[in-house]
């Protein structure tokens, strides 16, 4: 009996299964935005806590919507206003347009399915999958530039900047790297994803002019800063110096860490998200204590709040997005390292 099977994380599995819809795909709220990325990570929760059926039924749904090019458009969720009345997001005005093709988001199926092999060992799952990790991988690919960056999306009308994400940048490394080692197992070749990644984590480490080209630098979201930690694209000295660099403007200690670094606003994925960046890093202690501040982002019946404002202590916005509860329970096995794919988003 662990932390993942002792009752602990059902208010967290409830809340994900309640908006997961019929044809399995998990929007972020009941009838919210749904993009492949968060989709996926609401999924690896559930499969670590036992729902291996419903983790299925969310990755077949994105099997069977996959473009003949590899793709999926996802909606943006940075674009849903937030009521401030009631302090919860609105689907009102949310149009079409706002889909967009990701290209982290795209990348993030061949993460999931090293996850799912990694937990369960089913290779025969693995082999029904690989075509559309394939696909996608190979589409993500393709819209690397000469230097290594990988474009934030596709060049649809509606996304056209040709610009690269330090965190999107960051995620797609590490599907990379779950990308062959699925390719080895299956006995595929990989070489020319293997140059991709190296490129990739050439640019994340010594190219910081090939991000945020076209826009301001996003270096106030705190996911710009942990990310390329996670990512396992730095060197172990450069991991650190980074950590450092900006630990007392995104860390506030017995909280979490906030969205951005001129707000006290605690984001409860983000704070997991560091915690793995940390065990990555081989901060393990460390990982572990801030693990122990996510207790009070539980709601009565044990789902995880979006957010908290720290110094009013009220939870905002008031909602808890299935992809929180996913990572929440991604970093417990991560640093507890309980089942066999406690290491993907540590060690790939």
């Amino acid at each position: 009996m662990s932390v993942l099977t002792d009752g602990y994380f059902d208010g967290a599995r409830d809340t994900i299964l309640s908006v997961q819809n019929k044809d399995g795909s998990i929007p972020w709220f009941k009838n919210g935005v749904i993009d492949p990325w968060n989709h996926l990570e609401a999924a690896m929760g559930l499969n670590l806590i036992g729902e291996r059926a419903a983790a299925e039924h969310a990755i077949a749904f994105l099997r069977d919507s996959q473009a003949p090019d590899g793709s999926w458009f996802g909606q943006l969720g940075s674009a849903v206003p937030i009521d401030e009345t009631l302090h919860q997001f609105t689907m009102q005005g949310l149009k079409d347009g706002h889909k967009i093709r990701d290209t982290n988001f795209i990348a993030y199926i061949a993460t999931a399915i090293w996850h799912h092999y990694k937990l369960h060992g089913d290779m025969d799952y693995v082999a029904d999958n690989w075509p559309m990790v394939k696909a996608a991988v190979d589409f993500v690919i393709a819209l690397q530039s000469p230097e290594g960056d990988i474009r934030w999306t596709a060049p649809d009308p509606q996304t056209p900047e040709d610009d690269a994400l330090v965190t999107g940048n960051s995620s797609i490394h590490k599907s990379l790297l779950c990308a062959e080692k699925l390719a080895v197992i299956l006995g595929h070749q990989a070489e020319r994803w293997t140059v991709a990644r190296l490129a990739l984590a050439d640019a994340l480490a010594h190219r910081p002019h090939r991000f945020d080209r076209t826009w301001p630098p996003k270096t106030r979201y705190s996911m710009d800063w942990y990310y390329p930690v996670l990512s396992g694209a730095l060197s172990q000295e450069e991991s650190e110096a980074r950590l450092a660099a900006r630990w007392n403007d995104f860390v506030m200690d017995g909280f979490g860490c906030r969205c951005v670094e001129d707000e006290p606003w605690v984001t409860v994925a983000e704070t997991a998200e560091l915690i793995i960046a940390l065990k990555a890093h081989g901060r393990d202690a460390q990982a572990e204590d801030m693990l122990g501040w996510l207790v009070q982002f539980r709601d009565e019946n044990g789902a995880y709040w979006m957010g908290m404002q720290v110094e009013e202590k009220v939870f905002w916005p008031v909602e808890r997005p299935a992809w929180t509860s996913g990572a929440v329970i991604l970093a417990h096995d991560a640093v507890l390292e309980i089942t066999g794919a406690s290491g993907v988003l540590t060690r790939g």
